[in-house]
Parts: structure tokens; sequence; C-alpha cells
């Protein structure tokens, strides 16, 4: 996941929901809440915080 991340668009970062949605297409079929679980857990803040303007 953190590799997704890494690669974004920083004007437009990913929701939970369109990780959820790229790990999907890697194979990976787990629910948002848990993208946002292990999202928190690895100390990757929430899309709007990691906007860059």
């Amino acid at each position: 996941m953190t590799d997704i991340i890494r690669q974004e668009d920083k004007k437009k970062p990913y929701s939970d929901e369109k990780l959820k949605l790229l790990l999907k297409e890697k194979g990976y079929s787990i629910a948002r809440r848990t993208v946002a679980k292990y999202r928190e857990q690895l100390g990757i803040p929430v899309a709007r915080l990691r906007r860059e303007f």
C-alpha cells in the first residue's frame, strides 16, 4: 500500500475507497475499513492531509 501512496498525485491523493479498488486490482480483496486501519497503523494520514497545494 505504501508504494501506491508514494506514486499518487500529491494534488489529488487517493481516498481509502480508491486505495481499496487499486489493491483489489493487485489481487487483495479487503474492505475499505481494513485499508483505513492499515493506513493508520503505518502512520499514513488521510487523503486530505496528504494533499499538497
